[in-house]
Order: structure tokens, then sequence, then C-alpha cells
């Protein structure tokens, strides 16, 4: 995608070889028209793969995932990072180790917001290790319902989450994928 590779290459900051910041149009402050971009290319991908429902991992995930929801005209859940009171028993509960903040986090889910036939397509900010699809997976599948594909927004190639997706079976598109952070500079994928 054209427009979101320019905005990385402008906007975007290097840290060290494996740290991407975005932090001025998607992670901190979110360019609502870029969102809205990246939702429908997302809608226009998986348009197909009958998609009843889109999930994603507060916070990032939050802005693509919603614009995607509404180019699908479906609703959209959010995974909690931490368990509300209102929380009922009958949540879904995974562990997931963050790559970038180097914690583990249990992410949450009402039971009730997923059920069987549910085709669930999941969207992320960042692909590196794949920990957050994987663990979103994870709770679509504990509720009975099925993958219908992952959308990454910006995909580290150079690390191991497209390759455990894929192993996995699930079907992923990245909208941008970088090949390499060295030097303070992003190499994508394709040019």
């Amino acid at each position: 995608m054209k427009e979101l590779k320019r905005r990385i290459l402008e906007d975007g900051r290097v840290i060290g070889t494996d740290i991407l910041k975005v932090d001025h149009f998607l992670n901190h402050q979110i360019d609502p028209v870029l969102m809205q971009t990246i939702g429908n290319k997302f809608a226009d991908i998986f348009k197909k793969d009958q998609v009843s429902k889109v999930i994603t991992i507060e916070s990032s995930g939050i802005a693509p995932a919603l614009m995607t929801g509404l180019a699908l005209k479906v609703p959209v859940i959010f995974a909690r990072k931490k368990k509300p009171v209102t929380l009922n028993e009958g949540s879904l509960a995974t562990e997931i180790v963050s790559f970038t903040k180097h914690v583990r986090n249990t992410v949450y889910i009402e039971k009730d917001m997923l059920q069987t036939g549910d085709r669930v397509l999941i969207i992320d900010d960042f692909l590196a290790n794949g920990e957050a699809s994987l663990g979103l997976a994870r709770l679509i599948e504990m509720a009975g319902a099925e993958v219908a594909g992952v959308g990454i927004v910006i995909e580290k190639s150079f690390q191991e989450g497209r390759r455990r997706l894929d192993h996995a079976g699930y079907r992923v598109c990245s909208l941008a994928r970088i090949a390499s952070l060295g030097n303070g500079k992003v190499e994508f994928v394709d040019k």
C-alpha cells in the first residue's frame, strides 16, 4: 500500500535493528484518513471470506480494526489487557507476550461476543513474533468460531511471526512488509 509505505518512510523512526516507531500516524496519534484507507483495503482483501466479526487487542489495533469493521459492516471486538470487574465469569482468556513492551499480558473477551459459526478477521498494527495474532486465534477457537484471516498493517518480515502464522494455517495479508530496519533505514520486502 503506497500511502502507508510513504508515511512509514516520512514519519516512522527506526530504533535499533528491530523497532519501528510510528507514533505520528498509528500508535499514539492516529491519522483517521489513513486508517479509513487501511480499513477499506482490508475489507477489499477479505470481502469474499464471509467475515462476521473483526477482532484486535487494545489499544493500537483498535483504529485499523474499527475502520475495517466499518467497511465490512460487521462488529469489532477488542481483547482487553486488564480484566474489568464487569467481565463475567464466562470470559475467555489467553496469555500473550508483547514484543515491544517485553511483558506477558493475559487478554480477555466476553465468551458471548463470539459464537459457533462466526468467521472472525484478526486485525493488528504490527506483526513481529506473531504472539498477538496467535493469541487472538486461540480466543476465537476457544469460542468455537473460525479464523477468517489475519490482516496486519505493518509486518516485520525479518522476524518469525509470518512463518508461525503460515505454519498454523492462517491466511495472512500485510499492507507493508519490512525486510530490514538496519542502519536506521526501512527496507521493504516489495518496493
